[in-house]
């Protein structure tokens, strides 16, 4: 072959290559790696800081072997598959014309050939070196197995071979079957592209060399096929795609041994195919493979879909019974639902004088404080300062007050960068001098003051009460929900304090500042270190300010939730960290999740959909990821430190094997519980998103009939929450509470059922269950209280029709004292809240409770508690505190006091004494509340006149008459000690009783 001529003419030199290009793409290449390496590079300063380096290495090393392993297998696959195709072309081709058309191909390519064999086998070993590299937690768990000592009902195996093994031979099946058709279309190719497989009018031609290449990928793809049709014989005991997860009927007798069938099949088409490459006769191994398709079809399709219709289902419930009892056993052992202690539950609706006696421990914790109401108290009342905030949902826990323990609702007070005005949002000030929060704020869950504002336990700057002071107590919080991204902190002994720290303690005080003296982050000090940090957050004040000093830490990634998923990427997270003065230091505790999808018959559950709720909408509560799980503990406690972010997990479960395999492979990383201090045992609770989870699944699995399981006459529904406007689940609830089995009341987590709700039919609002998790581990160091966690579920007779918490919320809006009383309140441009609808098993029945609260208009406006709900049965009561309500429920006396009877004839704006000085009598209180009423009805009337005509000025005027005309109502309402106001338009009475207005009887 003659080479083509030069295209420079003779004696002219040849033109030099400009070097501008090629320096370029070097400069771009240099700075997009040192980009890559400031990320990485500053990866393992943070894990190095925070003590888990062990698994950043764990973990990456993981990776990058496995992506290796994968790497190496493609490139070699397809890299090998090129090039014995491309030394196997023929000489000479049988057919010209299409000799010169593949010539074409060939000329053109052959340029490129050599970058061409080479660059496709690496692209393809990266994609395919990239995707096993992300299965690196299967192959850890393969490698680091634990048994589960306990056997699937089909084949006998124990349960970690699907959840460690058969996840791990699956990716490995799969990622070979991958490789072999990759390899093998890239054969094909390669040998059609240089004429050893040739298109001809009389069929196919291919040489000998073309026919032994594509019978070993043929046999080797059919091998890899039928070990994948084995390996589907296990996996059909994790199916979910049936009426009830597992191997059924149809799966055992018919596509299980097809599967078997098919499998052997595979392997002897394989073998065909070996034979063919050596006698080349291809006439047995194309007949094979057209077999085992026609085979796949009739078998794996057509031959169980016929014995699903025509013998299972005339005869389901005979058939199916033996699998659906161990979908049952099997879902209840893997949500921890086989430990649930049931219990029926006789409830009355019939509220009887003294009922509540012996609830009496109860009565008096019940919590009156909405968490996700009374945020903006907090923030009016102690938030002090504009770069100062509080979350939108406070928190409940308990602490032990005066030799008591008290139901608690706490917060942190956290940093707010956007609270600083527009002439303050420096680079200085976001990341150098505002840099953390100040102090805990709690109040008393089942108390608050005369006007209606919590009673709290821990407050002010700087932060005094019950809990500590900033002697007793680590104040400052740095890592919280709501820190800012980065924050620079810590100077030399000596240097000036350059942190803003707390307002002044009173007035004429100055501001304090302070200087972080912790270990919370990694070094910033060094030139190397700003530059890789400036990278990362792309900033170039980080290079050039004096904020930052040889001694600077910079302090990132602190969510609690964040810090515990990096350091242990194996959980999932719930999506609730609360806080807790532990220790002298104020702990994030936040609860981890070992979770799988593989196991054996147990019913999968989707994360995000069985943990939403009214909170999660809202966006109170980080949602879970949409992923499916069917196998979940609560393995892990963790904390982080809010004052230096330190992480510190604890083995809580440590007889889960799951959690084993992974303390196996990260064998410094975990704690066991017996290190918990006996401070922090006393804040552990149980986990929402866990709980969640166990009662959507136990809505159905609280059936262990298998007949009753398959009719699905007795399933459950959780109940909407009624206090929120569109139809999301009401969420539990945390409280102290005395289960009727229980000797004294425990800090529980608790939820109701009602008849299962099918989506188009009108739901029945009635009461048929309510669960509840002991949340109390004792207070003891590394000792685990044997009550925790221990899941107890009243079931309710259907036939004693015992309200839901949705009938109870109708009983309230739909009663007419209640009604007026409430629309009287709204007049004066006021919203009325309904507070957290709480349900408790006492008196012998159900008994609901709702804070009612009172919001005006205006930025600086918060919810007070002004009234109290309470239902039992038909009954309502309604008073300015829950005592009261409930004396007006029970016949005038319920038998225990609740946490508010102190305030008993107090209501928001009287004194704490009820009036009892001449004029104040009842008789001149009714005439009081007359007047303001008429008062009140004048304004209402005057205002609207104002409004209609456009006069916006008289209709402000009559609206402050109306305020104040209100505020008369009910102040002598509160002399009278009345139960409810009634609407302007309505004649007064002596006293309000409770109401047994009726409603629609449950279920018409």
């Amino acid at each position: 072959m003659s080479r083509p001529a030069s295209p420079v003419p003779p004696g002219r030199p040849p033109t030099r290559r400009g070097a501008l290009t090629p320096t370029l793409i070097v400069v771009a290449l240099i700075v997009v790696g040192f980009i890559f390496f400031a990320n990485v590079w500053t990866d393992v300063l943070w894990y190095q800081q925070l003590g888990f380096f062990e698994v950043f290495l764990t973990e990456n090393l993981s990776r990058i072997a496995i992506f290796v392993a994968g790497f190496a297998i493609m490139f070699s696959a397809v890299f090998f598959a090129i090039r014995i195709a491309y030394h196997a072309r023929p000489v000479y081709a049988p057919d010209s014309d299409v000799r010169d058309n593949l010539n074409r191909y060939q000329v053109q390519l052959e340029p490129v050939r050599r970058v061409v064999m080479i660059g496709l086998p690496i692209l393809f070993g990266l994609f395919a070196g990239s995707a096993a590299a992300s299965q690196w937690q299967k192959v850890l768990l393969f490698l680091h197995q634990q048994p589960f000592g306990q056997n699937d009902p089909l084949f006998g195996l124990d349960i970690s071979f699907y959840l460690m093994t058969l996840p791990f031979l699956g990716f490995v099946t799969g990622f070979l079957i991958s490789v072999a058709i990759v390899a093998g279309i890239a054969g094909i190719l390669t040998h059609y592209l240089y004429g050893s497989i040739r298109i001809m009018e009389r069929g196919i031609f291919t040489s000998r060399a073309a026919q032994i290449h594509l019978a070993v990928t043929g046999a080797a793809f059919l091998l890899l096929l039928g070990v994948n049709f084995w390996l589907d014989r296990y996996s059909s005991v994790q199916n979910s795609g049936g009426r009830w997860a597992g191997a059924l009927y149809t799966d055992v007798n018919a596509v299980i041994p097809t599967k078997s069938i098919l499998a052997v099949a595979a392997g002897l088409v394989a073998v065909l195919f070996i034979v063919a490459a050596v006698i080349g006769k291809w006439r047995l191994p194309v007949i094979g493979t057209a077999m085992l398709v026609i085979t796949s079809i009739l078998a794996g399709g057509v031959y169980p879909w016929v014995i699903q219709q025509f013998q299972v289902r005339p005869s389901e419930q005979t058939l199916e019974n033996e699998f659906i009892k161990r979908n049952i056993s099997m879902t209840r052992a893997a949500y921890g639902l086989d430990k649930v202690q049931e219990k029926r539950y006789n409830a009355t609706t019939t509220a009887t004088t003294g009922a509540l006696a012996p609830d009496a421990q109860t009565t008096a914790n019940i919590r009156l404080l909405d968490p996700n109401l009374i945020s903006d108290a907090f923030s009016q009342l102690e938030q002090f300062r504009p770069y100062y905030q509080f979350p939108s949902a406070l928190n409940v826990d308990r602490y032990e007050v005066d030799g008591k323990i008290q139901d608690t609702v706490i917060a942190v007070r956290e940093l707010n960068p956007n609270g600083l005005s527009t002439n303050q949002q420096s680079w200085l000030n976001r990341h150098v001098v505002y840099t953390h929060g100040y102090g805990v704020v709690a109040a008393k869950g089942n108390k608050f003051t005369v006007d209606g504002k919590p009673d709290f336990l821990q407050a002010g700057i700087p932060s005094t009460g019950v809990l500590g002071n900033d002697t007793t107590y680590q104040p400052r919080i740095y890592f919280g929900e709501n820190s800012p991204e980065y924050s620079i902190v810590g100077a030399p002994d000596g240097a000036v304090h350059r942190e803003q720290d707390r307002p002044a303690a009173k007035e004429g005080d100055g501001e304090t500042q302070y200087t972080f003296t912790g270990n919370g982050g990694p070094n910033v000090g060094s030139f190397f270190n700003k530059i890789l940090y400036a990278i990362k957050f792309q900033s170039s004040d980080m290079l050039l300010s004096d904020g930052v000093n040889p001694s600077s830490q910079i302090l990132y990634d602190r969510n609690p939730r964040d810090r515990v998923e990096k350091v242990a990427p194996y959980l999932t997270v719930d999506g609730n960290a609360y806080p807790a003065v532990v220790d002298g230091r104020v702990k994030w505790i936040v609860d981890g999740y070992t979770t799988s999808q593989y196991y054996p018959y147990s019913q999968q559950e989707q994360l995000s959909a069985a943990t939403a709720d009214s909170q999660t909408t809202a966006g109170r509560t980080v949602a879970l990821p949409n992923s499916s799980v069917n196998y979940i503990r609560n393995s892990v406690k963790a904390t982080v430190d809010a004052y230096d972010g330190s992480v510190t997990l604890y083995a809580w479960d440590d007889q889960d094997p799951v959690l084993k395999a992974w303390q196996s492979i990260f064998p410094t990383s975990l704690k066991p519980f017996s290190e918990m201090s006996g401070a922090l045992m006393s804040h552990v609770r149980y986990p929402e998103d866990l709980f969640k989870v166990q009662r959507e699944l136990l809505g159905r699995y609280h059936v262990t009939q298998a007949d009753s399981f398959y009719t699905n006459n007795d399933a459950w529904s959780v109940p909407n929450d009624p206090t929120a406007k569109d139809d999301v689940k009401q969420p539990p609830f945390y409280m102290s509470l005395k289960m009727p089995d229980q000797e004294k009341p425990a800090f529980q987590l608790t939820s109701s059922f009602i008849p299962q709700v099918v989506s188009g039919t009108a739901a029945r609002n009635v009461m048929y269950g309510f669960l509840a998790a002991d949340s109390d581990a004792g207070n003891q160091k590394g000792v685990k209280a044997d009550s925790y966690g221990q899941l107890r579920l009243l079931q309710i007779p259907p036939e004693t029709q015992v309200p839901g918490p949705g009938q109870a919320q109708n009983k309230f809006n739909s009663d007419p004292t209640v009604s007026q009383a409430l629309n009287l309140l709204r007049q004066g441009a006021s919203a009325v809240l309904n507070g957290n609808l709480l349900t408790l098993p006492v008196g012998g029945g159900m008994l609901y409770v709702q804070p009612v609260y009172l919001k005006s208009t205006g930025e600086t406006s918060y919810p007070t508690l002004q009234r109290v709900l309470v239902a039992f049965g038909d009954k309502i009561g309604f008073a300015p505190t829950l005592d009261e309500a409930l004396n007006q429920l029970f016949g005038g006396n319920s038998g225990a006091a609740a946490g508010d009877s102190a305030n008993k004839g107090q209501t928001p704006g009287t004194p704490a004494t009820p009036g009892t000085t001449p004029g104040t009598g009842p008789v001149d209180a009714k005439a009081d509340l007359k007047a303001a009423l008429d008062e009140a009805n004048a304004a209402i009337r005057a205002g609207q006149d104002a409004l209609a005509k456009g006069d916006f000025a008289a209709y402000g005027e009559q609206q402050k008459k109306l305020a104040a005309a209100l505020q008369k109502a009910i102040d002598a309402e509160g002399k009278l000690g009345t139960a409810a106001t009634p609407a302007p338009s309505a004649t007064p009475s002596a006293a309000a009783t409770p109401s047994g207005t009726a409603t629609p009887a449950a279920g018409k």
